[in-house]
């Protein structure tokens, strides 16, 4: 067995400097005789959307079981030589965007134990838990090793994982997993066997397709798609699963109570991906239908903000009669703005993404549609950017309802401080951004348009609703373990009589909840 993992690359204290970033997408594969690396490569590539901080893959031909991961994007991550040195039969992949823990090398995943037993472990991980803290408590307690120096909720349930030498991977996943709290969809394996589970409320979602010759999961139906994998069945909540040379077997570790979370049908998901058997690009073409009902508008032209604002602007476009047309040229190489780092960089980000094509807008009246306002400083340098460009009325449409509360389960929108529609109601928030007009659709209208009934879903990031309880505020967040760990050396410091401790540079969505 071994481990290898490429050195790893300075990382700069200057937030400005922070890779963009997303959620996470997790990729696994049990196919004998077939190029697992160059198919995970593939299948991570089809997920670069859901997390751009690092990526990483592990594979194993059943006698040794490798991790090569690093910071950036998969194209950066891996080459042909890489690739190929990456043989076996089973392999797991992993795009990171860190929703607990810092981003660092060693943050980024697959995260890896060697057992009690002598075998390796591997693990990647969609989501958040909430119970981070305690699950950290109970670890030192029982004297589960730390060795890796990384701050996760993934690597400390790989740890728990694989510091059981009584019992066999499978069987310490079913003892491990119903103590986990919060989102969760993994793909871990060993030497020999291929395991996926999901959270009993099936937040994150999970699918399973079939090759010719073996099983892939992946966070998206998308990825199995691009790797020539038929989709079987998404993989349930509350359920693992094992692949290896026996087949494929399934248990239950939780009964289900599916809250899958609503946000992917507006943003996170690709459009051509199925989630719960609707189509993403299907729904978002009739959020916008819906959005043309509940906010018209007397416009000339309707353009969407490429490309997450696109299907919906197809369907308010086909609702309203007004003509669609394209008004904004997107550069695919820029990072999604709502999740780089500082406030200046955000304002520059509308610059560098969108650039206006003025003979379509100048003198008309225009409909934008975008899918979510989230700080509101994309917006308002877009409205500025259009007027500017000649347009003589800007109507913003959003196909989600205003985000006024922050995800604790695998999305790091902001604190609740940021985030606009918490502090001002719709008609400010259209001043905030100097639009003519602002409209959302009704969460009523997002739900339908899902096609999935209101109790199967998450919106807590629109209602507060919280399918998941959470912790003391304290207690969760995404650098909870860098806080634990601040606490621990601040208690040696005052036994021994040191200086005033030191509170850590940052925080997270610790005190969302809490803070104005």
């Amino acid at each position: 067995m071994c481990s290898g993992q490429v050195n790893p690359p300075p990382v700069s204290p200057d937030l400005s400097e922070t890779p963009p970033r997303e959620e996470c997408g997790v990729f696994g594969v049990w196919a004998p005789g077939e190029e697992v690396a160059k198919l995970t490569y593939f299948g991570l590539f089809a997920l670069q959307h859901r997390g751009q901080e690092a990526a990483g893959m592990a594979v194993s031909d059943g006698a040794a079981l490798v991790v090569y991961k690093d910071l950036g994007l998969v194209a950066q991550v891996f080459d042909e030589p890489t690739l190929d040195s990456l043989r076996g039969h089973i392999a797991i992949g992993h795009t990171r965007y860190s929703t607990t823990g810092s981003c660092t090398w060693e943050n980024a995943q697959p995260t890896f134990r060697a057992t009690a037993a002598g075998t390796g472990l591997a693990l990647g991980h969609n989501g958040n838990l909430v119970n981070t803290a305690e699950l950290a408590a109970r670890a030192a307690a029982e004297g589960v090793p730390d060795v890796s120096g990384a701050t996760t909720d993934s690597d400390l349930l790989t740890s728990l994982l694989a510091a059981r030498p009584d019992l066999s991977v499978e069987a310490a996943a079913l003892e491990v997993l119903p103590t986990l709290r919060g989102a969760f969809s993994l793909v871990f394996m060993d030497e020999h066997t291929l395991y996926a589970a999901r959270d009993e409320y099936g937040v994150r979602p999970l699918v399973l397709g079939r090759l010719e010759r073996g099983w892939v999961v992946a966070s998206e139906t998308a990825a199995l798609d691009i790797v020539g994998a038929s989709f079987v069945r998404e993989i349930e909540p509350g359920e693992l699963l094992a692949i290896d040379d026996d087949g494929l077997r399934s248990e239950r570790f939780a009964a289900p109570t599916p809250k899958g979370c609503l946000f992917e049908y507006v943003y996170l998901a690709r459009p051509d991906t199925t989630i719960a058997g609707r189509n993403v690009q299907a729904a978002r073409v009739e959020v916008g239908r819906r959005l043309a009902r509940e906010h018209p508008a007397d416009a000339d032209i309707v353009i969407p903000v490429p490309e997450s604002g696109t299907p919906a602007a197809v369907g308010y476009a086909q609702e309203s009669g007004i003509p669609y047309g394209l008004g904004l040229v997107k550069n695919s190489y820029v990072g999604r703005t709502f999740i780089q780092p500082s406030q200046t960089i955000r304002q520059l980000g509308i610059r560098l993404k969108l650039n206006p094509l003025r003979d379509v807008l100048r003198g008309r009246r225009v409909v934008v549609v975008d899918d979510s306002i989230v700080r509101g400083n994309t917006q308002r340098a877009l409205v500025r950017m259009l007027r500017e460009s000649g347009a003589i009325e800007v109507h913003i449409r959003i196909s989600s309802p205003p985000v006024k509360w922050p995800c604790f389960y695998g999305i790091d929108f902001a604190s609740k401080a940021e985030l606009i529609a918490n502090g001002l109601d719709v008609e400010g928030i259209r001043r905030s951004i100097g639009a003519d007009s602002l409209g959302y659709v009704s969460l009523d209208g997002l739900i339908v348009a899902s096609e999935q009934p209101r109790s199967r879903l998450c919106h807590a990031c629109f209602d507060g609703e919280y399918p998941i309880p959470l912790p003391a505020p304290e207690l969760v967040g995404k650098h909870v373990l860098e806080g634990i760990g601040v606490r621990v050396a601040n208690t040696e410091r005052a036994v021994n009589g040191d200086a005033a401790p030191k509170l850590p540079r940052g925080y997270g969505a610790g005190g969302a909840l809490t803070r104005p």
